[in-house]
């Protein structure tokens, strides 16, 4: 039985979905027949999303990170969800604040500004001065948040169990996104994942031989007083890029650092993604900052990616194969990355390709969105019936946020041309890494030990085949009717050898036994064999094979 709280909240979601004239929950509220569900537009679910508060905006937020689920007016209507909810009141922060610190504030602060200079649906911002004068930012969590999350996350994984039973439910395998959603919430409720999130990636941003160092920067946190609903980190004074006088200076000294903030980004990304294997999921325009100080800083490491050793060299070849316009690598790539949800027709997504890069082939790098041609390449691939994984669709949500931005900053950027230097690099560090000897090394000792276990395995392999106790075990389609032939032959060989002996018994009976019986029993053979020949020569007759 549902709780009071959940069948309250189940009410609220009902009226507002109704208001917004989402017509498959209407017709089945109604009881009409809804068997598989109804998407509404990009515009009503953005409303619902909204109207349903800080839990669905995140979840919309989230959804809006998977262009491998949703097509792209999707993507672009959700990815401008922002919560409505206002600021915590500062009467009610000052507690809640005092209750997750280790000590008092007064013996941690000089000052504290209790009303929040920024909100979001999980969290909000103040500002604060430590003892000794350094500035800091703190991140508290909205109280009484958990509870909500945990109320709307049951409603959610019931909705997905519903869901599961339809084709729909079943080719998105809502069950599964349901259970990606619960965790990724609760890990953005765990302030000290986003902590440790921040320090990675402030360390792994610290050393590169493609960008200074110096040059980009992300908050320090300050471990001491971060707890997991408040979150303590250096702050830094800067604006949104979009904000600041550089970006609407139409001088060239502001023309050449649009250029050099663009091409520090590419490159910093791109070390994210295909060197590390851990990047910032979220580059919009909001959370990338121009300091006072000339240098650029990433903030909000909420939200993640991370991309493994195999999936980052396929994804550096998948770069390529775009701006070479090659469907067939793009083809393979995909089929590489992806499982297919039925039989895939190969020929069919080659061509889906070929006409997507057809589109694009002959126009100035400055005139690709490579991102957007990323999103074509796995909505095309979910119409073939492939199922991208989670962290490709997160990869491409972060390439378009980072490009859209870097293009509203400097419009003509390009981002293959920004990149195209980095490629041989990018090839060798995948193929030897950082440390060439201790490749070598590594490769010396894997075939060493390919060496010495191969003879050993051999020989294991030739004891089972001579003791005929090796099993295969192998699984074929599509043979049903070739088994279904070999079975009629057999009962038909069985049958004939059956009627032959019964004729033959017949024979040697009549030949030995002149008595009574013996002339009995031959002629009860040979009615039988008989019976069975006639059987056997209509069905024959029947399957039309008679060859």
């Amino acid at each position: 039985m549902l709780a009071p709280s959940r069948m309250s909240r189940q009410g609220e979601i009902v009226e507002v979905v109704l208001r917004n004239g989402w017509d498959y929950m209407r017709q089945l509220l109604s009881g009409g027949k809804a068997d598989e569900p109804e998407i509404p537009t990009p515009e009503v679910l953005r409303n619902i999303l909204t109207e349903l508060g800080p839990v669905y905006v995140k979840l919309g937020q989230l959804l809006s990170t998977r262009p491998d689920l949703l097509p792209t007016r999707y993507i672009e209507a959700l990815s401008s969800l922002q919560s409505t909810v206002p600021p915590v009141p500062a009467s009610q922060m000052e507690g809640f604040i005092r209750q997750n610190l280790p000590h008092p504030p007064t013996e941690i602060f000089d000052s504290i500004d209790y009303t929040a200079i920024a909100a979001g649906s999980i969290g909000q911002t103040h500002r604060a001065i430590l003892k000794g004068g350094r500035q800091v930012a703190i991140k508290v969590q909205r109280p009484g948040i958990d509870h909500l999350v945990e109320r709307d996350m049951a409603l959610i994984r019931d909705v997905a169990r519903l869901m599961s039973a339809t084709q729909f439910g079943q080719r998105y395998n809502v069950m599964d996104l349901a259970y990606e959603f619960s965790e990724a919430i609760r890990a953005e409720l765990d302030f000290t994942t986003e902590a440790e999130y921040t320090n990675l990636l402030r360390r792994n941003l610290q050393n590169s031989p493609w960008y200074d160092p110096k040059e980009i920067v992300v908050p320090e946190i300050i471990w001491e007083l971060t707890s997991p609903k408040l979150m303590v980190m250096e702050w830094l004074e800067g604006a949104p890029i979009l904000t600041t006088p550089i970006a609407q200076d139409a001088s060239e000294k502001a023309r050449r650092k649009r250029e050099q903030v663009t091409t520090l980004l590419f490159r910093a990304f791109f070390k994210q993604y295909f060197i590390d294997g851990f990047f910032h999921a979220d580059p919009h325009p909001g959370n990338v900052f121009f300091l006072k100080d000339g240098r650029v800083a990433l903030l909000d490491c909420g939200m993640m990616g991370r991309l493994d050793p195999r999936t980052r060299t396929v994804m550096t070849e998948m770069v390529l194969a775009i701006a070479s316009s090659d469907a067939q690598r793009c083809t393979q790539l995909t089929l590489s990355l992806t499982e297919p949800l039925q039989p895939t027709d190969i020929s069919k997504l080659e061509s889906d390709f070929t006409r997507l890069m057809g589109r694009y082939y002959g126009l100035s790098l400055e005139k690709v969105n490579t991102a957007e041609v990323f999103g074509e390449i796995l909505e095309a691939g979910t119409q073939n019936h492939l199922r991208w994984p989670a962290n490709i669709g997160l990869f491409t949500k972060s390439l378009a946020n980072l490009e859209g931005a870097a293009r509203q900053f400097n419009p003509h950027v390009n981002l293959i041309g920004e990149i195209r230097p980095l490629m041989a690099d990018l090839f060798r560090q995948q193929l030897i890494g950082e440390d060439l000897l201790q490749t070598l090394l590594r490769t010396g000792l894997e075939f060493r030990n390919l060496s010495l276990e191969s003879p050993r395995q051999f020989g294991f392999l030739l004891d089972r085949l001579s003791t005929e106790t090796l099993r295969w075990n192998l699984s074929l389609s599509g043979l049903e009717g070739l088994r279904r032939s070999i079975d009629d032959a057999a009962n038909r060989r069985a049958y004939s050898t059956v009627v032959a002996a019964l004729i033959i018994g017949a024979a040697i009976v009549s030949t030995n036994q002149q008595s009574s019986q013996g002339i009995i029993l031959s002629n009860i053979l040979f009615a039988a064999a008989t019976f069975l020949g006639l059987w056997l020569i209509v069905s024959i007759l029947r399957s039309g094979r008679l060859r």
